[in-house]
């Protein structure tokens, strides 16, 4: 305390600036720190990992043309087609994949009346599992039988049988084995779980922030293509997604010209596509960190200098009184220290105002307190770093400078 009353004093002769670049350092800080969590958040979920295998997934947005009663004639023929095509492994009809924009959800429960949760319904046909590569780590797949073929008539989807996720089963029943237990939606049929698979995530962002991404229902169905429009294809080892679909896409044009297509695409270009906005931002506002703490820093660079320029005869006085280099060094790097440890505290309470109004106004979940300290931190080693040329330079003064401005 004795070294630094007076440093503290000295501080009180320049008000002006030192609040000038207290503020700074709080504003500074209370960006920087919001900043981390955001760019934490999205780097987060541009690290999802859907629980498919992303390597070899592709899919053709296609529907043939025609009456009615022949969509399953229409659909089979495609299958066939597409199974022929070398480098296929094979083919499924989906409603929903990971890391898309469409997304059926519903609310379920493990009694009628129960407390509910939301979760993807993924209606899949027999070829899901190996398609997709999805990995069942309790209970089984389903039976072929047990695949609830879409009427004509009714396009009935209710059905008696699921497979769940791993996320979704700890959640309903945690520390038991969910094989064998009921789900319900609503009032309905009790649905029984014969397996659950390590990772499905659903699609939408909605739920990218949230543990329920991974709740997922798989649901067994057989059904037309002109019901989803949408043929998932898994490549087989060796062959170039990009390649095996621009061939697939190729034989379906040859076999049935009269179709309505909507373009085709790897998952790779689907994960590029769906994360697009998340990299931008997560850039964004990188950049507009750096400069912020780039803006901090040459601030504390010119007061620094500023202050170095006015006090060089004190610190020719101080260097004829025996103060060495690195005496000098520290003064200026304490006094910057104080200086900043004062606006990181101002900083750190407006970093907490500002992720209050963030939660208000556009629902974003609270700031971790993890990013405070690092806020902090960041600030005091730039802080350091800053001050330290006019230090050195201050360090340089000659014990003559106080005679000669005598």
């Amino acid at each position: 305390m004795t070294a630094i009353r007076p440093l503290l004093s000295s501080l009180t002769r320049h008000k002006g600036a030192v609040a000038v670049i207290v503020m700074e350092i709080a504003l500074t800080c209370a960006i920087l720190c919001n900043a981390f969590d955001l760019i934490s958040r999205r780097v987060r979920d541009i690290q999802t990992v859907s629980g498919i295998d992303e390597a070899h997934i592709a899919r053709i947005l296609t529907s043939p043309l025609g009456p009615e009663s022949e969509r399953w004639a229409r659909t089979n023929a495609d299958l066939d087609v597409i199974r022929s095509v070398p480098g296929v492994a094979d083919v499924t009809i989906l409603n929903q994949l990971p890391l898309t924009s469409n997304s059926s959800n519903s609310s379920f429960s493990t009694t009628p009346q129960g407390a509910t949760i939301s979760a993807g319904i993924t209606m899949a046909d027999p070829g899901v599992f190996s398609t997709l590569g999805l990995k069942i780590v309790q209970g089984r797949a389903f039976a072929n039988d047990e695949y609830i073929k879409v009427s004509e008539a009714t396009d009935d989807t209710r059905f008696t049988k699921a497979v769940i996720t791993k996320a979704m089963a700890d959640k309903l029943f945690p520390g038991q084995n969910a094989v064998g237990k009921a789900l319900y939606m609503g009032e309905d049929t009790p649905i029984q779980i014969i397996g659950v698979v390590e990772r499905l995530v659903r699609p939408g962002k909605g739920w990218a922030a949230s543990e329920a991404k991974e709740y997922t229902v798989i649901a067994p169905f057989r059904t037309p293509i002109d019901f989803f429009g949408q043929y998932v294809i898994r490549t087989k080892e060796g062959f170039k997604p990009a390649t095996v679909l621009s061939a697939v896409d190729a034989a379906l044009t040859r076999a049935n010209p009269n179709r309505i297509s909507s373009g085709s695409e790897t998952f790779a270009q689907m994960r590029e596509d769906y994360f697009a906005s998340d990299r931008s931002m997560a850039w964004l506002l990188s950049i507009v960190s750096v400069i912020l703490l780039c803006v901090t820093a040459f601030g504390i660079v010119g007061i620094a200098s500023f202050w170095v320029q006015q006090r060089t005869k004190q610190i020719g006085i101080r260097r004829a009184l025996g103060a060495t280099r690195t005496d000098i060094v520290r003064y200026f790097q304490t006094e910057n220290f104080l200086i900043v440890s004062g606006g990181i505290v101002l900083g750190l309470i407006l970093a907490f105002g500002l992720n209050q109004l963030l939660m208000a106004k556009y629902e974003m979940p609270r700031l971790p307190w993890i990013y405070l300290p690092m806020g902090a931190v960041a600030l005091w080693i730039i802080g350091q770093l800053a001050v330290l040329a006019p230090a050195l330079r201050a360090a340089n003064v000659a014990p003559t400078t106080a005679t000669r401005t005598v």
